[in-house]
């Protein structure tokens, strides 16, 4: 096959990543009054980076065998259908069965259109991190985690800056981390969480301080 086609510089263009990098207009937690705006291409790195870590985990302490860099890879991607579909405020999003049904409609949608923008040769490649429902279970469980983990993190940080608005939703994230009974994210919580409330200063000049995120009290 030929891919050398009608276009410039002799190959086919395709807009998938110009227009996957519109992710970074999308402001998060949108119901809610920012103190510290956060946009899903900021996010995306985030979760991506905690997945990864979460997998070194698993594979270093747990017994597990997962490949880093495909967990890391598919948490960067994680939320890239948001470029069609904006961020749905969870409330919204679980509001109802029925509503929650529609949204993932949506979104298994919009997944498959992105992937439609590739060119043709390049799509099975990116289906498996696009596509929700061909990431494999235990990295989807890895990314759920991180992406929980980033929650919890944003939150702190909104309290953090004096904004009552996140209080309710750090505790009710605390619980969902809880819940999720996985050894990577106690571990995260435990060891690398603590200093995200340190300034700059005290990370820099090794304070010891660290006082424990409310979920490690």
């Amino acid at each position: 096959m030929s891919y050398s086609n009608n276009a410039l510089g002799g190959f086919m263009q395709s807009h998938f990543f110009a227009y996957i990098s519109k992710i970074r207009w999308i402001v998060r937690w949108g119901l809610k009054r920012n103190a510290i705006p956060e946009n899903v291409m900021e996010h995306s790195w985030e979760v991506a980076t905690i997945a990864h870590v979460l997998a070194v985990i698993g594979n270093k302490r747990y017994g597990a065998d997962y490949d880093v860099n495909a967990v890391a890879t598919a948490a960067l991607y994680h939320d890239v259908s948001e470029v069609i579909t904006g961020d749905m405020p969870t409330p919204i999003k679980y509001h109802s069965a029925g509503m929650q049904k529609a949204f993932k409609e949506v979104e298994i949608q919009a997944e498959q259109e992105l992937v439609n923008l590739l060119p043709e040769d390049l799509r099975d490649a990116f289906e498996p991190l696009v596509v929700s429902s061909r990431v494999p279970a235990d990295v989807t469980k890895l990314i759920k985690g991180a992406d929980t983990i980033a929650a919890f993190l944003k939150c702190q940080e909104e309290l953090k800056a004096g904004n009552p608005e996140f209080a309710k939703a750090a505790e009710d994230i605390a619980m969902r981390l809880k819940g999720f009974a996985m050894p990577e994210v106690n571990d995260f919580l435990a060891i690398f969480a603590p200093s995200y409330k340190l300034t700059l200063d005290e990370l820099l000049n090794g304070n010891d301080k660290v006082r424990h995120l409310p979920l490690q009290q």
